[in-house]
Protein backbone atom coordinates (compact mmCIF):
# COMPACT_ATOMS: atom_id res chain seq x y z
CA UNK A 1 0.00 0.00 0.00
CA UNK A 2 2.81 2.42 0.85
CA UNK A 3 4.52 1.66 -2.47
CA UNK A 4 1.35 2.52 -4.33
CA UNK A 5 0.98 5.82 -2.51
CA UNK A 6 4.61 6.70 -3.24
CA UNK A 7 4.02 5.94 -6.91
CA UNK A 8 1.03 8.26 -6.91
CA UNK A 9 3.11 11.11 -5.52
CA UNK A 10 5.15 11.13 -8.72
CA UNK A 11 2.18 11.85 -11.02
CA UNK A 12 2.73 15.15 -12.82
CA UNK A 13 -0.69 15.86 -14.28
CA UNK A 14 -2.96 14.03 -11.85
CA UNK A 15 -0.84 14.12 -8.73
CA UNK A 16 -3.51 15.90 -6.69
CA UNK A 17 -6.18 13.46 -7.85
CA UNK A 18 -4.23 10.45 -6.59
CA UNK A 19 -3.54 12.09 -3.25
CA UNK A 20 -7.26 12.41 -2.63
CA UNK A 21 -7.48 8.67 -2.13
CA UNK A 22 -4.99 8.74 0.74
CA UNK A 23 -6.83 11.40 2.75
CA UNK A 24 -8.14 10.28 6.15
CA UNK A 25 -11.83 9.49 5.99
CA UNK A 26 -12.37 11.48 9.17
CA UNK A 27 -11.15 14.68 7.53
CA UNK A 28 -14.50 15.40 5.90
CA UNK A 29 -14.01 19.16 5.82
CA UNK A 30 -10.80 18.82 3.80
CA UNK A 31 -12.44 16.34 1.42
CA UNK A 32 -15.36 18.73 0.92
CA UNK A 33 -12.96 21.58 0.16
CA UNK A 34 -11.07 19.52 -2.44
CA UNK A 35 -14.36 18.33 -3.88
CA UNK A 36 -15.38 21.96 -4.44
CA UNK A 37 -12.04 22.68 -6.11
CA UNK A 38 -12.51 19.73 -8.44
CA UNK A 39 -15.99 20.92 -9.36
CA UNK A 40 -14.59 24.35 -10.25
CA UNK A 41 -11.94 22.71 -12.43
CA UNK A 42 -14.72 20.66 -14.03
CA UNK A 43 -16.52 23.90 -14.93
CA UNK A 44 -13.32 25.11 -16.63
CA UNK A 45 -13.13 21.88 -18.65
CA UNK A 46 -16.77 22.18 -19.72
CA UNK A 47 -16.40 25.83 -20.74
CA UNK A 48 -13.31 24.99 -22.79
CA UNK A 49 -15.18 22.16 -24.50
CA UNK A 50 -18.46 24.02 -25.14
CA UNK A 51 -16.77 27.13 -26.53
CA UNK A 52 -13.70 25.51 -28.05
CA UNK A 53 -15.41 22.93 -30.26
CA UNK A 54 -17.69 25.27 -32.28
CA UNK A 55 -15.18 28.15 -32.25
CA UNK A 56 -12.27 26.14 -33.60
CA UNK A 57 -14.53 24.14 -35.93
CA UNK A 58 -15.71 27.39 -37.51
CA UNK A 59 -12.13 28.56 -38.06
CA UNK A 60 -11.22 25.16 -39.58
CA UNK A 61 -14.22 25.33 -41.89
CA UNK A 62 -13.48 28.82 -43.21
CA UNK A 63 -9.68 28.58 -43.44
CA UNK A 64 -9.64 25.01 -44.71
CA UNK A 65 -12.56 24.92 -47.13
CA UNK A 66 -13.93 28.39 -47.87
CA UNK A 67 -10.93 30.69 -48.21
CA UNK A 68 -7.96 30.80 -50.53
CA UNK A 69 -4.89 29.04 -49.13
CA UNK A 70 -2.33 31.60 -47.97
CA UNK A 71 0.45 31.57 -45.39
CA UNK A 72 -1.79 33.35 -42.88
CA UNK A 73 -4.72 30.98 -43.35
CA UNK A 74 -2.37 28.00 -42.96
CA UNK A 75 -1.22 29.34 -39.56
CA UNK A 76 -4.80 29.83 -38.42
CA UNK A 77 -5.88 26.46 -39.80
CA UNK A 78 -3.22 24.51 -37.93
CA UNK A 79 -3.72 26.53 -34.75
CA UNK A 80 -7.42 25.73 -34.88
CA UNK A 81 -6.74 22.05 -35.62
CA UNK A 82 -4.44 21.82 -32.60
CA UNK A 83 -7.00 23.46 -30.31
CA UNK A 84 -9.91 21.52 -31.83
CA UNK A 85 -8.34 18.07 -31.36
CA UNK A 86 -7.35 19.02 -27.84
CA UNK A 87 -10.83 20.16 -26.74
CA UNK A 88 -12.38 17.18 -28.56
CA UNK A 89 -10.74 14.85 -26.02
CA UNK A 90 -11.84 16.89 -23.00
CA UNK A 91 -14.91 14.67 -22.37
CA UNK A 92 -12.48 11.97 -21.20
CA UNK A 93 -11.08 14.36 -18.57
CA UNK A 94 -14.60 15.43 -17.65
CA UNK A 95 -15.68 11.80 -17.24
CA UNK A 96 -12.57 11.14 -15.14
CA UNK A 97 -13.57 13.87 -12.68
CA UNK A 98 -17.27 12.95 -12.66
CA UNK A 99 -16.43 9.31 -11.86
CA UNK A 100 -14.44 10.39 -8.81
CA UNK A 101 -11.14 10.09 -10.70
CA UNK A 102 -11.71 6.57 -11.93
CA UNK A 103 -10.24 5.72 -15.36
CA UNK A 104 -12.30 2.92 -16.97
CA UNK A 105 -11.01 3.43 -20.52
CA UNK A 106 -7.96 1.16 -20.38
CA UNK A 107 -4.18 1.55 -20.54
CA UNK A 108 -3.78 2.43 -24.21
CA UNK A 109 -6.43 5.13 -24.13
CA UNK A 110 -4.74 6.47 -20.98
CA UNK A 111 -1.51 6.77 -22.94
CA UNK A 112 -3.15 8.05 -26.13
CA UNK A 113 -5.32 10.61 -24.35
CA UNK A 114 -2.40 12.07 -22.42
CA UNK A 115 -0.20 12.13 -25.53
CA UNK A 116 -2.85 13.79 -27.71
CA UNK A 117 -3.59 16.32 -24.97
CA UNK A 118 0.06 17.35 -24.60
CA UNK A 119 0.73 17.17 -28.34
CA UNK A 120 -2.04 19.59 -29.17
CA UNK A 121 -1.59 21.82 -26.13
CA UNK A 122 2.02 22.50 -27.10
CA UNK A 123 1.32 22.59 -30.83
CA UNK A 124 -1.16 25.35 -30.03
CA UNK A 125 1.47 27.24 -28.02
CA UNK A 126 4.07 26.81 -30.77
CA UNK A 127 1.71 28.06 -33.48
CA UNK A 128 0.95 31.14 -31.37
CA UNK A 129 4.70 31.75 -31.33
CA UNK A 130 5.01 31.24 -35.10
CA UNK A 131 2.13 33.64 -35.76
CA UNK A 132 3.83 36.28 -33.61
CA UNK A 133 7.14 35.88 -35.46
CA UNK A 134 5.42 35.90 -38.83
CA UNK A 135 3.48 39.05 -38.00
CA UNK A 136 6.62 40.85 -36.87
CA UNK A 137 8.70 39.86 -39.93
CA UNK A 138 5.85 40.60 -42.34
CA UNK A 139 5.29 44.12 -41.02
CA UNK A 140 8.80 45.21 -40.05
CA UNK A 141 10.94 43.35 -42.62
CA UNK A 142 8.76 43.22 -45.75
CA UNK A 143 11.67 42.44 -48.12
CA UNK A 144 12.69 39.36 -46.14
CA UNK A 145 9.05 38.39 -45.78
CA UNK A 146 8.41 38.66 -49.52
CA UNK A 147 11.42 36.47 -50.29
CA UNK A 148 10.93 33.67 -47.77
CA UNK A 149 7.26 33.87 -46.76
CA UNK A 150 5.96 31.23 -49.14
CA UNK A 151 3.47 28.41 -48.76
CA UNK A 152 6.23 25.86 -49.29
CA UNK A 153 8.34 27.30 -46.46
CA UNK A 154 5.29 27.62 -44.25
CA UNK A 155 4.53 23.91 -44.75
CA UNK A 156 8.08 23.11 -43.60
CA UNK A 157 7.52 25.23 -40.48
CA UNK A 158 4.17 23.53 -39.84
CA UNK A 159 5.75 20.06 -40.05
CA UNK A 160 8.53 21.20 -37.70
CA UNK A 161 5.99 22.55 -35.19
CA UNK A 162 3.98 19.31 -35.11
CA UNK A 163 7.20 17.28 -34.83
CA UNK A 164 8.44 19.44 -31.94
CA UNK A 165 5.08 19.17 -30.17
CA UNK A 166 5.14 15.39 -30.58
CA UNK A 167 8.59 15.29 -28.97
CA UNK A 168 7.31 17.24 -25.97
CA UNK A 169 4.23 15.04 -25.65
CA UNK A 170 6.01 11.80 -26.58
CA UNK A 171 7.06 10.78 -23.03
CA UNK A 172 3.38 10.36 -22.15
CA UNK A 173 3.24 7.33 -24.43
CA UNK A 174 6.05 5.71 -22.47
CA UNK A 175 5.48 6.80 -18.87
CA UNK A 176 1.69 6.95 -18.69
CA UNK A 177 0.29 3.93 -16.85
CA UNK A 178 -2.77 2.68 -14.99
CA UNK A 179 -3.03 1.10 -11.54
CA UNK A 180 -5.84 -0.18 -9.34
CA UNK A 181 -6.19 1.51 -5.95
CA UNK A 182 -9.17 1.62 -3.55
CA UNK A 183 -11.55 0.30 -6.24
CA UNK A 184 -10.34 3.00 -8.63
CA UNK A 185 -8.22 2.80 -11.75
CA UNK A 186 -5.83 5.75 -11.88
CA UNK A 187 -4.12 7.04 -15.03
CA UNK A 188 -0.79 8.46 -13.87
CA UNK A 189 2.89 8.95 -14.77
CA UNK A 190 4.85 5.87 -13.73
CA UNK A 191 8.39 7.24 -13.94
CA UNK A 192 9.82 4.20 -12.14
CA UNK A 193 8.42 1.56 -9.82
CA UNK A 194 11.37 1.11 -7.46
CA UNK A 195 14.17 3.69 -7.81
CA UNK A 196 13.21 7.10 -6.29
CA UNK A 197 16.33 8.77 -7.73
CA UNK A 198 15.28 7.88 -11.29
CA UNK A 199 11.75 9.06 -10.52
CA UNK A 200 13.02 12.43 -9.31
CA UNK A 201 15.41 12.84 -12.23
CA UNK A 202 12.79 12.07 -14.90
CA UNK A 203 10.21 14.22 -13.17
CA UNK A 204 12.59 17.20 -13.04
CA UNK A 205 13.78 16.83 -16.64
CA UNK A 206 10.30 16.56 -18.16
CA UNK A 207 8.91 19.42 -16.06
CA UNK A 208 11.73 21.82 -16.96
CA UNK A 209 11.62 20.86 -20.63
CA UNK A 210 7.89 21.54 -20.72
CA UNK A 211 8.37 24.84 -18.90
CA UNK A 212 11.20 26.04 -21.15
CA UNK A 213 9.83 24.86 -24.51
CA UNK A 214 6.12 25.25 -23.79
CA UNK A 215 6.07 28.48 -21.80
CA UNK A 216 9.27 30.48 -21.29
CA UNK A 217 10.49 30.50 -24.91
CA UNK A 218 7.01 31.19 -26.43
CA UNK A 219 6.30 33.92 -23.87
CA UNK A 220 9.62 35.68 -24.46
CA UNK A 221 9.21 35.38 -28.24
CA UNK A 222 5.68 36.76 -28.30
CA UNK A 223 6.53 39.57 -25.87
CA UNK A 224 9.64 40.66 -27.79
CA UNK A 225 7.88 40.49 -31.16
CA UNK A 226 4.89 42.55 -30.09
CA UNK A 227 7.02 45.02 -28.12
CA UNK A 228 9.34 45.57 -31.06
CA UNK A 229 6.35 45.84 -33.37
CA UNK A 230 4.77 48.59 -31.28
CA UNK A 231 8.07 50.47 -30.91
CA UNK A 232 8.87 50.23 -34.64
CA UNK A 233 5.41 51.36 -35.64
CA UNK A 234 5.59 54.39 -33.35
CA UNK A 235 9.15 55.22 -34.47
CA UNK A 236 8.10 55.20 -38.12
CA UNK A 237 5.09 57.39 -37.27
CA UNK A 238 2.73 54.82 -38.69
CA UNK A 239 -0.73 54.95 -37.24
CA UNK A 240 -1.85 51.93 -35.28
CA UNK A 241 -5.43 51.59 -34.09
CA UNK A 242 -6.07 51.38 -30.37
CA UNK A 243 -8.22 48.31 -31.07
CA UNK A 244 -5.28 46.55 -32.69
CA UNK A 245 -2.96 47.47 -29.82
CA UNK A 246 -5.33 46.25 -27.11
CA UNK A 247 -6.09 43.05 -28.99
CA UNK A 248 -2.38 42.27 -29.32
CA UNK A 249 -1.95 42.99 -25.62
CA UNK A 250 -4.94 40.75 -24.85
CA UNK A 251 -3.28 37.82 -26.62
CA UNK A 252 -0.13 38.05 -24.51
CA UNK A 253 -2.14 38.62 -21.33
CA UNK A 254 -4.40 35.64 -22.09
CA UNK A 255 -1.36 33.43 -22.65
CA UNK A 256 0.24 34.58 -19.37
CA UNK A 257 -2.97 34.26 -17.34
CA UNK A 258 -3.88 30.83 -18.70
CA UNK A 259 -0.46 29.18 -18.69
CA UNK A 260 1.52 30.76 -15.84
CA UNK A 261 -0.34 29.00 -12.97
CA UNK A 262 -0.08 25.64 -14.76
CA UNK A 263 3.70 25.79 -15.09
CA UNK A 264 4.25 27.34 -11.66
CA UNK A 265 2.34 24.52 -9.98
CA UNK A 266 4.17 21.98 -12.13
CA UNK A 267 7.49 23.37 -10.89
CA UNK A 268 6.18 23.62 -7.34
CA UNK A 269 5.17 19.99 -7.56
CA UNK A 270 8.85 19.05 -7.83
CA UNK A 271 9.20 19.86 -4.13
CA UNK A 272 7.31 16.67 -3.23
CA UNK A 273 10.60 14.82 -3.60
CA UNK A 274 12.07 16.85 -0.73
CA UNK A 275 9.16 18.30 1.26
CA UNK A 276 5.60 16.99 1.58
CA UNK A 277 4.20 20.02 3.41
CA UNK A 278 2.58 21.50 0.29
CA UNK A 279 0.39 18.51 -0.59
CA UNK A 280 -2.87 20.29 0.21
CA UNK A 281 -1.93 23.38 -1.81
CA UNK A 282 -0.97 21.23 -4.78
CA UNK A 283 -4.16 19.21 -4.47
CA UNK A 284 -6.17 22.39 -4.93
CA UNK A 285 -3.88 24.24 -7.31
CA UNK A 286 -3.02 21.66 -9.95
CA UNK A 287 -6.56 20.87 -11.18
CA UNK A 288 -7.52 24.57 -11.18
CA UNK A 289 -4.38 25.64 -13.06
CA UNK A 290 -4.86 22.79 -15.55
CA UNK A 291 -8.44 23.88 -16.22
CA UNK A 292 -7.26 27.46 -16.70
CA UNK A 293 -4.67 26.29 -19.24
CA UNK A 294 -7.41 24.41 -21.09
CA UNK A 295 -9.37 27.65 -21.48
CA UNK A 296 -6.63 29.10 -23.68
CA UNK A 297 -7.69 26.70 -26.44
CA UNK A 298 -11.12 28.30 -26.68
CA UNK A 299 -9.74 31.86 -26.41
CA UNK A 300 -7.31 31.50 -29.33
CA UNK A 301 -9.83 31.58 -32.20
CA UNK A 302 -11.56 34.61 -30.68
CA UNK A 303 -8.45 36.66 -29.98
CA UNK A 304 -6.62 35.95 -33.22
CA UNK A 305 -9.68 36.61 -35.34
CA UNK A 306 -9.87 40.04 -33.71
CA UNK A 307 -6.22 40.81 -34.53
CA UNK A 308 -6.35 40.23 -38.28
CA UNK A 309 -8.42 42.80 -40.15
CA UNK A 310 -8.13 40.65 -43.26
CA UNK A 311 -9.41 37.71 -41.27
CA UNK A 312 -12.35 39.80 -40.03
CA UNK A 313 -13.20 40.96 -43.56
CA UNK A 314 -13.08 37.43 -44.96
CA UNK A 315 -15.05 36.07 -42.04
CA UNK A 316 -17.83 38.64 -42.48
CA UNK A 317 -17.86 38.08 -46.25
CA UNK A 318 -18.12 34.31 -45.78
CA UNK A 319 -20.92 34.62 -43.24
CA UNK A 320 -22.74 37.07 -45.50
CA UNK A 321 -22.34 34.67 -48.44
CA UNK A 322 -23.72 31.78 -46.39
CA UNK A 323 -26.66 33.86 -45.16
CA UNK A 324 -27.36 35.09 -48.70
CA UNK A 325 -27.27 31.53 -50.02
CA UNK A 326 -29.52 30.31 -47.21
CA UNK A 327 -32.02 33.12 -47.75
CA UNK A 328 -31.95 32.48 -51.49
CA UNK A 329 -32.74 28.81 -50.93
CA UNK A 330 -35.50 29.72 -48.50
CA UNK A 331 -36.89 32.23 -50.98
CA UNK A 332 -36.82 29.67 -53.79
CA UNK A 333 -38.43 27.11 -51.52
CA UNK A 334 -41.13 29.61 -50.60
CA UNK A 335 -41.73 30.48 -54.26
CA UNK A 336 -42.06 26.81 -55.18
CA UNK A 337 -44.45 26.21 -52.30
CA UNK A 338 -46.52 29.22 -53.30
CA UNK A 339 -46.64 28.01 -56.91
CA UNK A 340 -47.76 24.57 -55.81
CA UNK A 341 -50.47 26.05 -53.61
CA UNK A 342 -51.68 28.27 -56.43
CA UNK A 343 -51.75 25.35 -58.82
CA UNK A 344 -53.68 23.28 -56.30
CA UNK A 345 -56.17 26.13 -55.84
CA UNK A 346 -56.60 26.66 -59.56
CA UNK A 347 -57.05 22.98 -60.39
CA UNK A 348 -60.55 22.61 -58.84
CA UNK A 349 -61.68 25.83 -60.50
CA UNK A 350 -60.49 24.59 -63.91
CA UNK A 351 -62.36 21.35 -63.35
CA UNK A 352 -65.58 23.22 -62.48
CA UNK A 353 -65.23 25.39 -65.56
CA UNK A 354 -64.67 22.37 -67.73
CA UNK A 355 -67.75 20.74 -66.34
Amino acid sequence: MEDLEEAFYEDVDNYSYALEYSLPESDLEEKAHLGAVHWVSLVFYCIAFVLGVPGNAAVIWFTGFKWKKTVTTLWFLNLAIADFIFVLFLPLYISYVLMNFHWPFGLWLCKANSFIAQLNMFASVFFLTVISLDRYIHLIHPVVSHRYRTQRNSLVVIIFVWFSASLVGGPALYFRDTVEFNNHTVCYNNFHEHDPDIVMMRHHVLTWVKFTAGYLFPLLTMSVCYLCLVLKVKKRSVLISSRHFWTVLAVVVAFVVCWTPYHLFSIWELTIHHNSSFHQVLQAGIPLSTGLAFLNSCLNPTLYVLISKQFQTRFRASVAEILKHTLWEASCSGSVSETLRNSETKSPRLLETAQ
